[in-house]
């Protein structure tokens, strides 16, 4: 991907005009596959300086795929007016260089850490060996295993890298897969077995927090049964995912 800066020079008295404009020039980038998405800022110490962010699938897939694409003759005309008070226009790539502030709380940290996670995979797999469907995938479970599975949720929810540092992380996690034919209704037991513990042991019911704790549930469940099918060929070395408050983009085996 890359990532366009556009910054605009723009008479206060234009602003309200400037904003109306790109509010229509927007459900043209919005409808342009080439574009992952965008944003337009205002400077509040000179509110007569704006920023425009656009991220490209690539800076080909801009500067020939959107300039040479259906979308792009409705996005002009809307901005057109405003093309002469463009101060700079360049493309930048990301850098390995980001991360998050502590304004939002990790997962981790809102599920209760590491103590809440024990308790969530202890009163899990509790369920999980009496249960009929999934209990034979787990009757030679090693004792340690809801820790270990505890410390897992623990590095993928923004807390320690114990996971990693004492595991062998992501690719000790995949092993534990490869070959066992997982069905689809083994992995939606696992998963309902799961939230039902979720609720026995309190985790947060917030809908924000409960939305992205199931999303990874049901990514990490079906990634694992996709795995754990006959002639599957997952990549051996990867790092452990690092799931926030927000969603997943779409799979690309190229990204």
């Amino acid at each position: 991907m890359i990532v366009e800066y556009i910054r605009y020079r723009i008479d206060r008295p234009d602003a309200k005009e400037f904003e109306a404009a790109y509010g229509r020039a927007a459900v043209s980038l919005a409808a342009a596959p080439q574009c992952v998405d965008y944003e337009l800022s205002r400077c509040v110490d000179e509110p007569e300086w704006y920023v425009l962010r656009i991220t490209w699938t690539s800076a080909d897939d801009h500067l020939k795929g959107f300039r040479g694409g259906e979308h792009f003759a409705a996005f002009f005309s809307a901005i057109k007016p405003y093309v002469q008070q463009i101060e700079e226009m360049r493309h930048y790539e990301r850098t390995a260089v980001r991360g998050t502030g502590s304004s939002v709380p990790s997962m981790y940290d809102w599920a209760g850490g590491i103590e809440a996670l024990e308790r969530l995979t202890e009163t899990f797999y509790e369920q999980v060996l009496k249960d009929d469907l999934i209990g034979p995938l787990f009757a030679h479970m090693d004792p340690g295993h809801p820790k270990y599975v505890a410390m897992w949720l623990a590095e993928v929810f923004g807390g320690p890298s114990r996971y990693t540092d004492e595991r062998g992380g992501y690719h000790h996690m995949l092993v534990q897969h490869l070959g066992k034919a997982i069905t689809e209704p083994q992995r939606r037991r696992w998963a309902n077995l799961l939230m039902d513990a979720a609720d026995v042991v309190g985790l947060p019911s917030d809908p924000e927090f409960r939305a992205a704790f199931v999303s990874y549930i049901e990514w990490g469940t079906r990634l694992a049964f996709a795995n754990s099918q006959p002639g599957a060929r997952p990549p051996q070395q990867a790092p452990v995912p690092h799931w926030g408050w927000g969603v997943a983009p779409p799979y690309s085996p190229t990204s």
